[in-house]
């Protein structure tokens, strides 16, 4: 009961606010699981299929065919599908595959910046409509009478609606930027072994 006190004591700014924070909160979950299950999975994964693709291609596109639940796995797969390809060729195939996976990879940072900015506008907002409820019940003749409460009331509709704009924007933030973190490590870590790999399609197309 207290909290939802709180909640209608922060004015009508609070509803967008709740959106936001329940939309936010859905999201990052969402991105969680992900990166979760790539980092997890990743690196073990492609270095088993480099040393297999060393002895053998079509076990290491096997493999590959096992994890197309990973955006590596489905970019390696795009290339080796190519058959007779030049080297030339090849790097262009793991790059169109790349490009094609930023998108699932930066899923979502728009809506995370969306709130971001929208969130402590919106706690401004309320401040604003908070502070214009305090001044329009304030009586200079009446301090000490019942007006105060609506005086009161105006002022802690302002500092809850403020507070709550930021704390959804700095939750949001801090996870966007973790996500934008992982997002940067693993488009580095794609060039890497998509460079390690197209080194080793060149060796073997050469023989």
């Amino acid at each position: 009961m207290q909290a939802t006190n709180w909640f209608l004591a922060g004015g009508i700014v609070m509803f967008p606010l709740l959106g936001f924070s329940i939309l936010a909160v859905a999201l990052i979950f969402e991105r969680v699981l992900f990166w979760v299950k790539v980092t997890k999975r990743h690196d073990r994964m492609i270095r088993e299929v480099l040393m297999l693709y060393k002895r053998s291609p079509r076990a290491a596109f096997l493999a590959l065919e096992q994890n197309t639940d990973l955006p590596i796995a489905r970019i390696f797969t795009a290339a080796l599908e190519l058959e007779g390809a030049t080297p030339e060729e090849f790097r262009l195939a793991l790059e169109s595959a790349s490009q094609a996976e930023i998108p699932l990879l930066k899923r979502f940072n728009n809506i995370f910046d969306t709130i971001v900015s929208l969130a402590p506008l919106l706690g401004l907002l309320g401040t604003v409509l908070g502070l214009i409820n305090s001044f329009a019940n304030l009586q200079l003749g009446n301090i000490g009478g019942t007006d105060t409460a609506n005086v009161t009331g105006g002022i802690s509709e302002a500092l809850i609606s403020t507070a709550s704009g930021l704390v959804v924007a700095i939750v949001t933030l801090v996870f966007s930027n973790t996500f934008r973190g992982l997002y940067i490590r693993q488009i580095a870590l794609i060039q890497e072994y998509g460079g390690q790999l197209e080194l080793l399609y060149r060796r073997r197309h050469e023989k």
